[in-house]
């Protein structure tokens, strides 16, 4: 199955453009032999009229016209080539041309690395547009993946196809340089609930860098399942991933496993973050090992999908043996800089032991060479120096829980914001949406993009926003086409708030270019909810 990777702010013009929503995907045929300096036609995707709106726009001048002549150059040895290969990986299919990959300086899809290029940062590009060719540039490899995604977005839907379509294929004319907001725009998926093999990890992965995501946290162990192999406690995979919510068979990543999600999560420029939630959130373990219990019985495996039950020993020494053993080899098989260490709903433990656990585990994964991540529970103990926070609270959780995350943001710990009642993706749109839970209200697609993170905690420094990341949990969620209809289209407004200026945010706007999105979801095979107040087109 072919994989499916599938100077002036957005103002005047541009919203004007965006506002009228121009987008066709079934236009009038452009011969090979068209003139190169034609007028654009139906057939131009607006040069702002992608997902994440871009930091600038200036639309200008004669599209540029793909034919079977045109080659991707490539500037910037094997890191710029790898981007190249990718791009004419997704190209060729739809188009039927064999856009060679090439260093000779030919007209055509050049992409350039310039590390000496100011004002692009590490994952900005600039993409330059006109009758004689495309020209992406950018200081690093992630910017020029970044780069090509908008470049995906400026053809039309078709050449996401895995057959040959008639085209035409137009790229419009002009210039967008384009930096993100934020360095963390993450989403969670949650494989212990139920478990998603490597294959459906990978296909979410290529839909998240469609759309500029550079984070993967996956959620590893809760009380329903162990996903990872870990070769000091075997038993932690073997009979801890043995099952789901609902009594299925479950499932665990060998390690080699998991390295291959960890490659391809890199080659499209995501950086794995795995959690093994702790204290609570334990029962899999539990259940497979005795001693970490505190009266050293196993309970049985777990189904269900209550919460706050379980926790591990604080007061035996073999817990912290435990615990160094687990993040000693997962921090051996994640070459990224986090590990997230859970601690959310921990009912079964006390403040004082949840404090004391906390200062004796936070040290076990810098000694690993790891950056501590936790759920915002981490603020009432003593979070770890760099150490960051992800708010999962809603909008009327109480002053005194947001005062603390606020508290320690003002004393350096960052913040990563996933507000329940906004972009966790298993809440359920509306009362008619078969899948999800409501427990945090419904969050539609409009709920999920009109927020302002910057703003979003009173009292925490804007500095010390890190990012956004969408959570999809996934106790009703078993199969791919569940996480799609769930995700889509409410991730894509989280990747806009991460990367997106924030004058840029606008629903009105952003309904109409999410509406065109439509298209190149029905184009990749991708199942979506077509959300009521977004202009969709026909299918």
């Amino acid at each position: 199955m072919r994989s499916h990777h599938g100077s002036t702010r957005l103002l005047g013009s541009l919203l004007l453009v965006v506002a009228a929503g121009i987008f066709a995907v079934g236009a009038t045929p452009v011969s090979e032999n068209t003139p190169a300096d034609a007028p654009a036609d139906a057939a131009t995707v607006p040069l702002g009229q992608v997902i994440p709106a871009p930091a600038s726009v200036r639309a200008d001048g004669a599209p540029y016209r793909l034919t079977s002549r045109t080659r991707i150059v490539v500037d910037g040895g094997t890191e710029a080539r790898r981007v190249g290969e990718y791009l004419a990986g997704i190209l060729r299919p739809s188009t039927g041309y064999r856009l060679p990959v090439t260093e000779r300086q030919e007209a055509g899809i050049r992409l350039r690395l310039a590390p000496g290029e100011t004002g692009l940062g590490q994952e900005g590009y600039r993409l330059d547009s006109g009758r004689s060719g495309v020209t992406l540039t950018a200081r690093a490899s992630a910017g020029l993946f970044h780069g090509v995604q908008t470049l995906r977005q400026l053809l039309p839907a078709a050449v996401e196809k895995n057959a040959v379509q008639p085209g035409p294929w137009l790229v419009a004319g002009g210039t967008i340089e384009d930096t993100p907001r934020y360095g963390w725009r993450g989403a969670m998926l949650d494989v212990s609930r139920h478990f998603f093999t490597v294959g459906q990890v990978k296909r979410y992965i290529d839909q998240l860098a469609l759309y500029k995501f550079n984070k993967l946290h996956l959620h590893l162990s809760d009380d329903q399942g162990w996903r990872i192999a870990i070769d000091s406690w075997p038993r932690l995979a073997s009979y801890g991933g043995s099952t789901q919510v609902g009594g299925g068979p479950g499932g665990h990543y060998s390690k080699a496993d998991y390295q291959e999600i960890v490659r391809y999560a890199a080659s499209r420029h995501l950086e794995v973050v795995p959690e093994i939630d702790m204290p609570g959130h334990t029962n899999a373990a539990l259940a497979s090992y005795a001693e970490l219990n505190c009266d050293g019985v196993a309970p049985p495996l777990y189904t269900g999908t209550e919460v706050g039950f379980s926790s591990l020993c604080v007061d035996k020494d073999v817990t912290y043996d435990f615990v160094d053993d687990v993040v000693r080899e997962l921090a051996a098989l994640t070459p990224g800089r986090y590990l997230h260490i859970g601690g959310d709903e921990a009912h079964s433990t006390s403040h004082e032991d949840y404090a004391k656990f906390m200062d004796r585990v936070q040290p076990v994964v810098e000694r690993y060479g790891k950056t501590v991540v936790g759920w915002h529970q981490l603020t009432g103990a003593a979070p770890a120096r760099g150490a960051l926070a992800q708010y999962w609270g809603l909008d009327s959780t109480g002053a005194e829980e947001k005062e603390r995350v606020a508290a320690a943001a003002r004393n350096g710990t960052g913040v990563v914001l996933s507000p329940a009642d906004r972009i966790y993706l298993d809440m359920k749109y509306d009362k008619d949406t078969p899948l999800g839970l409501d427990w945090a209200g419904y969050v539609d697609v409009r709920r999920a993009y009109d927020w302002d993170p910057g703003a979003y905690l009173a009292g925490v420094p804007a500095g010390a926003v890190r990012g956004v990341e969408a959570p999809l949990w996934s106790e009703t969620i078993v199969t791919s086409e569940d996480v799609e209809y769930m995700a889509f289209p409410r991730v894509v407004g989280v990747a806009e708030l991460g990367w997106s200026p924030v004058g840029a945010l606008d629903w009105e706007g952003y309904r109409v270019r999410l509406g065109a999105q439509g298209a190149r979801w029905d184009a990749l095979g991708v199942g979506y909810f077509r959300a009521p107040g977004v202009p969709w087109g026909a299918r």
